[in-house]
């Protein structure tokens, strides 16, 4: 132990000089005269907005760039973090009226390239630098069009000075969404100066993300529903670049449009609802649809798993569960412990939800959104199913997971079952956790058993198995301690369980994006026994 601990801080050790090294080296004249070098270009192609709608929330009142404070813009220093990259990353500019003045416009770059034409840490991160690349070019009929060739030079030189950069750095990157960002600022920098070493790069680089950053099942190895869509939306925002400036469009990323699109109308196409699994938050793609419908993209699923989610549905009820293996540790910041936690609809309302996900990673609510407990499935110890630990930045990553196994699957028109298994307490409580669900459609009946299994190490725990509520919904905890009411909006339900101990308890929901409310959860409680252990549970329409 203490040798290994020694190692730790010796290659911690290392790692701060060589960071200290690079530091110093990204800020000094060698570096930025190496890149320096950019060929003589000129944009000669100017991508449709309607190519970049898909990542940009328009407002419907449009600013004047008039009514921008255009001489003090550079010089707020009391801007926080949030803001500063707002700010640098320039995609303020999709909000500006294409009315509006260029010469002030222009004016303001002008401003920020005297300011920002060399290396800055803070205003050269790769994703606030890819997102001013992109921006700058995508509105280029009020950043470019119209000015003297001096403005021109000095706009060319710093795009591509700052796409130089990119492509020294973006391998360094731990982020694979910067990734996916640095690498449509790439594409689109070559596409519009008609620059075949950027592109060439860009989509090598682009076919390196995909290889590096989905499974077999071309899904993302994050299995995060929500980076799913992130990753569609650029990638067809690049193969509608490539066709409109009539590039080749390769095969693999055809292919991976397909699949990805899939799973797209998996979770999304076929639902209109939003599965709070792993990372995921209430979202609305309905925006997002108009864009792939005008564009004539349409997505077709036909199964009923993908890639360890379980979604069973008819035109009242929705069933899905997380029927997955933990994911390894470089894809896991955003992931949650909910081994076999499931969610279920009726009529379009959620009666049973998962909490979601608080994405701050520097709030103390993160952590607490990653635990099992704040999933609809069964923890042991109050303890998560798998171990977390925080990476060099704060995250925290799973440093120990699960593996799932036994999934069986009965997909009929009256009759669903999902059975399935995972190991995640088995070497601290020497306990697998099985767990069946099965929905009568005729009765309106969900029968849920979750059993312990046994094995050589086992230990003696108290456990609870959640049911998590939306915040809206009300409950009744009934007089016979075994029974719980709970109103829907559109209907009634009825919560039953001989084994255990049946509450109800304040909890915190984190469904909307970096935000919390209160919500109530039903729980079924206990002691862990030597002999294989049964817990039954159902959830009947009154």
């Amino acid at each position: 132990m203490f040798l290994k601990s020694s190692f730790n801080y010796i290659n911690e050790f290392f790692f701060i000089i060589k960071n200290q090294v690079r530091k110093i080296y990204l800020n000094s004249s060698i570096y930025n005269k190496k890149i320096s070098k950019v060929d003589e270009n000129n944009l000669v192609y100017q991508p449709s907005l309607n190519i970049l709608s898909s990542l940009i929330k328009y407002e419907k009142q449009k600013n004047k760039i008039e009514d921008f404070k255009v001489q003090s813009i550079w010089e707020n220093k009391n801007i926080n973090d949030k803001n500063f990259k707002k700010l640098h990353s320039f995609y303020w500019l999709f909000s500006i009226d294409l009315k509006s003045s260029n010469k002030i416009t222009q004016s303001i770059i002008e401003n920020w390239i005297s300011k920002n034409q060399n290396y800055k840490a803070k205003s050269w991160e790769i994703d606030v630098l890819s997102r001013r690349v992109i921006a700058w070019i995508s509105n280029s009929k009020i950043t470019y069009d119209g000015s003297d060739n001096i403005y021109k030079n000095s706009f060319n030189e710093l795009v591509s000075k700052q796409v130089n950069h990119l492509m020294n750095e973006i391998d360094r990157s731990a982020d694979f969404n910067n990734k996916m960002i640095g690498c449509s600022a790439i594409i689109i920098t070559g596409v519009a100066y008609k620059n075949r070493k950027f592109l060439d790069y860009g989509l090598n680089l682009l076919k390196k993300i995909i290889s590096t950053s989905f499974d077999v099942n071309y899904f993302p190895k994050s299995r995060n529903i929500r980076q799913m869509v992130f990753y569609l939306k650029y990638f067809i925002l690049i193969r509608e670049l490539l066709k409109d400036s009539l590039n080749d469009i390769p095969e693999y990323l055809d292919e991976i449009i397909f699949y990805v699109g899939k799973s797209y109308d998996f979770f999304w196409g076929s639902l209109k609802q939003s599965l709070l699994f792993n990372g995921n938050n209430s979202s609305n793609y309905e925006d997002f649809d108009k864009y792939l419908n005008l564009f004539r993209y349409k997505f077709r699923n036909d199964k009923f798993d993908k890639s360890g989610y379980i979604i069973l549905k008819n035109k009242n009820v929705i069933l899905a569960m997380d029927t997955g293996n933990s994911p390894g540790k470089d894809y896991s910041e955003n992931y949650q412990a909910g081994p076999l936690s499931f969610e279920f609809f009726f009529k379009d309302k959620k009666l049973i939800t998962n909490s979601g996900f608080f994405q701050d990673h520097n709030h103390q609510l993160y952590g607490i959104s990653k635990s099992t407990a704040t999933q609809s499935t069964l923890i042991l110890d109050n303890s998560s199913a798998c171990n977390f630990k925080k990476n060099n930045i704060g995250q925290s990553v799973v440093n120990k997971g699960f593996k799932t196994f036994d999934q069986q699957v009965t997909y009929e028109k009256n009759y669903w079952s999902i059975q399935c298994s995972h190991d995640g307490y088995l070497s601290r409580y020497g306990v697998i956790h099985e767990r069946n669900l099965e929905f009568n459609s005729n009765k309106n009946i969900l029968i849920g058993k979750d059993k312990l299994i046994k094995k050589k190490n086992f230990k003696v725990t108290n456990f609870e198995i959640r049911f998590h509520l939306l915040p809206n919904i009300k409950v009744t905890r009934l007089q016979d301690n075994k029974s719980v009411l709970i109103e829907l909006e559109n209907s009634g339900w009825r919560f039953f369980s001989n084994d255990g101990m049946i509450g109800v308890e304040t909890g915190l929901y984190f469904g909307d994006k970096n935000n919390y409310i209160e919500n109530q959860n039903i729980f079924i409680s206990g002691v862990t026994q030597s002999e294989e252990q049964l817990i039954k549970w159902q959830i009947s329409k009154i």
